[in-house]
């Protein structure tokens, strides 16, 4: 693996930790229904952005594993996750594969977007897109 892509990896996990302990819980009463996101082929996992709207290209792949009990931070990337209807929870525990990916069409203010994508059982379990600066700018895929 090389340098830069492990700096996008590592860049990545911390503009997670930090996202998730700056923005407050706005869980709304209504959680959208689960879907089962198909993302066993890199063209489905690009094709699950396109239906959002986000244009995407992979830089990045690796083997993570989902932690059995969350944390404060991963409690609140796993409530984003419920908002978008996306089954983070039922995967606790589990080995996964994170794909990150540079998005090509949104760059608010001259800056670089990302967007993740993890994946367990071939199904996209979570996912986000954020500012590569550190995620000064975190958004929800759906």
């Amino acid at each position: 693996m090389s340098k830069k892509t492990m700096y996008i990896l590592i860049s990545a996990a911390i503009a997670v930790a930090v996202i998730i302990l700056i923005f407050p819980d706005n869980k709304p009463s209504d959680v959208p229904a689960g879907a089962n996101v198909d993302a066993s082929t890199a063209g489905r996992r690009i094709d699950y952005f396109a239906s959002h709207g986000w244009e995407v290209e992979e830089i990045a792949a690796k083997n993570i594993v989902i932690p059995a009990d969350f944390s404060d931070g991963y409690e609140q990337y796993a409530r984003l996750q419920d908002k978008q209807g996306l089954p983070l929870r039922e995967y606790a525990g589990r080995n996964a594969q994170l794909y990150v990916y540079d998005v090509k069409n949104y760059s608010p203010e001259s800056r670089k977007m990302l967007a993740e994508l993890l994946v367990c059982d071939d199904t996209a379990i979570a996912s986000m897109v954020y500012s590569e600066d550190g995620g000064s700018l975190r958004l929800a895929v759906a």
